[in-house]
């Protein structure tokens, strides 16, 4: 943890497997694995599966009755840090990631007194898990989407494990976590809680 800067921020990691709880996952065992370590950084929060709510299709901050994503959205709003969880299918985030981007989309109409969205300010980073090549390319969608809805990336924003293609083989089936997943991870918590302590400390210009 930056000796220098105590200030806490929270964050919640958003894990989008298809699979809802009780269900093993590999995006959620890398996204606690990515909270532990931000927890190294002061950084405190939780996770949330989205297969395990009803998260309406939209482009709307709220779709209606029985929508789940307001409440995780207030989450959101809530946080300084935003971690994104997914599997790689056929080389894309998962459906369930896309959902969450298209609903995030709608941070782009709300805005604060000074022009501002109300995710400026706030850190995004993304973990990817798969059993195929890709993992570049899903953050890099990722990244573009959440930029494009106000989020701030850092450096190393991205954390991933991608096994031997067209194998069986899981991250969460490993015996222990690889050397360079680990280390990945780490850099992701210290540069991600570092920017978003700058953040904290001083917002973006009014529009």
């Amino acid at each position: 943890m930056d000796p220098n800067n105590h200030t806490p921020l929270r964050a919640v990691s958003l894990v989008c497997t298809l699979s809802p709880s009780p269900a093993p996952s590999s995006s959620q065992l890398l996204a606690e694995q990515t909270m532990a370590a931000l927890a190294e950084h002061g950084v405190t929060g939780k996770t949330i599966r989205i297969a395990d709510h009803d998260v309406k299709a939209g482009v709307k901050t709220d779709m209606g009755d029985g929508d789940a994503w307001p409440e995780i959205r207030d989450t959101i709003l809530g946080c300084d840090i935003l971690i994104l969880s997914t599997p790689i299918w056929l080389g894309h985030p998962s459906s369930v990631a896309q959902r969450v981007m298209e609903r995030l989309n709608a941070e782009i109409s709300e805005k604060d007194d000074e022009g501002r969205m109300l995710t400026y300010g706030k850190v995004a980073a993304v973990c990817v898990v798969g059993n195929e090549d890709g993992a570049h390319k899903v953050s890099a969608d990722l990244f573009q989407g959440l930029n494009d809805v106000g989020f701030s990336l850092a450096p190393n924003a991205v954390t991933y494990w991608v096994g031997e293609a067209m194998q069986g083989t899981d991250y969460q089936d490993l015996d222990q976590t690889p050397e360079k997943t680990a280390g990945t991870t780490a850099t992701l918590a210290a540069n991600t809680a570092h920017l978003a302590r700058r953040l904290k400390a001083a917002s973006y210009p009014a529009n």
